[in-house]
């Protein structure tokens, strides 16, 4: 079986990400096979503790990837501080005579995306609303390469490796089914340690806040890969939850056009032409978002750092171009551009390291925290998994409430050429729900 097949057939999507079915990004041709390993947000271990206990499988991995792809060029690149890493990675691929390489990455925000690898290790640029295949690579989360290796061996996606920190009695690492509640992934880790909180899924920086409900319902994904419990009035808590119109109104009152949050964007870094202060300005002088300064909202990764770094006033731009990008393509606005693309002489110096990062997030209580070197393996007997866990179309439902399935079933599917994913069953049991998620309930007791 071809290798693209096993990839499909497993349900393979980005890990690190927004979860790019990867049997349809690795049908390309490129120069440059690059991994991310950077694990750029604050407090997540999960991609270093994968890189450590199965450094083996990755390089093994990649030697199957970068045929596929014809890559002349492999290269992991990791953060230079990352020392038992890289000693995991280089035993590997001295032990496999591999031609992988790594390139040793600073400690900023945000390494990881995916524009800035491009560019540090290849020196290409990017063109903006562009992606790494436009400059002759393709990019892989190192757990993505991690799931290509197990597709190869028949073992599809069905478990994920989560970090679960900050206000909880246990920080720990877990090996979780896909489906498993958050609610069950905190009380994993030795439940609450604070009355009053609130739940980040992912990241510090690009997560998203969930409700006490949220948290109930909300269940492991294939994308994920942190939970950080903090206590309900932290500060990014009350930035994560300001409305749009409340932003507009205090960049009315308050912005001071001091442009940092232009000066330190990643992507106007790399000489992208997005200029978060001059849409501040606009969007609090004019609702008429069809203005040309807005489409420059289109090739803002997000990242956070406007909102959470830069602003001395407290305000949000990442807030406010995500709501004009779901605009602008609503109505099928594209991003266009003829000018040069040249990075700006003075990206060294106005990139933000995450040990300051860390500190003005108010997260420096929890980034010394030790974790056991072992994840723990959470066991279930009901997952609720989402038929779409992706970018792309949701995979059809092919099984029934009342059926029996064994973990690893192919429970979803999606066709070979569609952008999407199969999804299969992460636990053994009877099918007792079939919606836009399938509910599996097993009879075995869990202690």
């Amino acid at each position: 079986m071809e290798l693209l097949d096993q990839i499909y057939k497993a349900g393979v999507v980005g890990a690190g990400g927004a979860g790019f079915p990867t049997h349809i990004k690795l049908k390309c041709n490129v120069e440059y096979l690059l991994v991310n390993a950077a694990e750029c947000e604050p407090l997540i271990q999960t991609d270093k503790y994968i890189m450590r206990h199965n450094a083996d499988e990755i390089i093994k991995s990649l030697s199957f990837m970068a045929p596929l792809v014809g890559a002349d060029k492999v290269i992991i690149a990791i953060k230079g501080k990352y020392e038992r890493e890289i000693q995991a990675l280089q035993s590997a691929i001295k032990k496999l005579d591999s031609k992988v390489e790594l390139f040793y990455l600073k400690s900023i925000y945000p390494a990881g995306d995916e524009q800035v690898i491009v560019y540090e290790v290849t020196g290409r640029v990017i063109p903006p609303g562009g992606i790494p295949l436009n400059v002759g690579a393709v990019v892989s989360n190192v757990a993505t390469v991690l799931s290509i290796y197990d597709a190869t061996r028949g073992k599809s996606v069905t478990d994920k490796i989560i970090t679960v920190t900050g206000e909880v009695n246990n920080p720990t690492l877990l090996s979780v089914p896909i489906g498993t509640p958050v609610s069950k992934c905190i009380k994993a880790a030795g439940g609450l340690n604070i009355k009053d909180y609130c739940v980040i899924m992912g990241g510090p920086m690009m997560g998203r806040i969930l409700t006490s409900d949220e948290v109930e319902k909300r269940s492991i994904t294939k994308t994920d890969g942190g939970i950080i419990v903090l206590p309900a009035d932290h500060y990014i808590k009350e930035r994560k939850s300001l409305s749009v119109q409340h932003i507009i109104n205090q960049t009315k009152s308050a912005c001071i056009q001091c442009s940092y949050c232009t000066q330190m964007c990643p992507r106007y870094l790399l000489g992208h032409p997005l200029r978060p202060h001059k849409i501040m300005r606009a969007i609090s002088m004019s609702l008429d978002h069809s203005e040309e300064i807005f489409k420059e909202a289109l090739i803002c990764s997000e990242c956070g750092i406007c909102e959470m770094y830069a602003c001395p006033m407290g305000i949000s731009p990442r807030q406010v171009n995500i709501m004009i990008k779901n605009e602008l393509r609503q109505k099928g606005v594209k991003f266009n551009t003829t000018l040069k693309i040249i990075p700006d002489e003075q990206r060294d110096g106005r990139q933000v390291p995450v040990s300051r990062l860390v500190q003005r997030l108010n997260l420096g209580k929890y980034k010394d925290i030790k974790f056991d070197d072992d994840a723990i393996e959470v066991k279930v007997n009901i997952v609720t998994i989402p038929l779409k866990q992706h970018i792309g179309k949701s995979a059809t439902a092919i099984v029934a409430v009342g059926d029996e399935v064994n973990k690893g079933q192919l429970i979803g599917e999606v066709k070979r050429e569609d952008m999407g994913a199969n999804i299969h069953a992460s636990i053994s049991g009877k099918v007792t729900n079939v919606s836009d998620c399938i509910i599996i309930e097993s009879s075995e007791v869990i202690l």
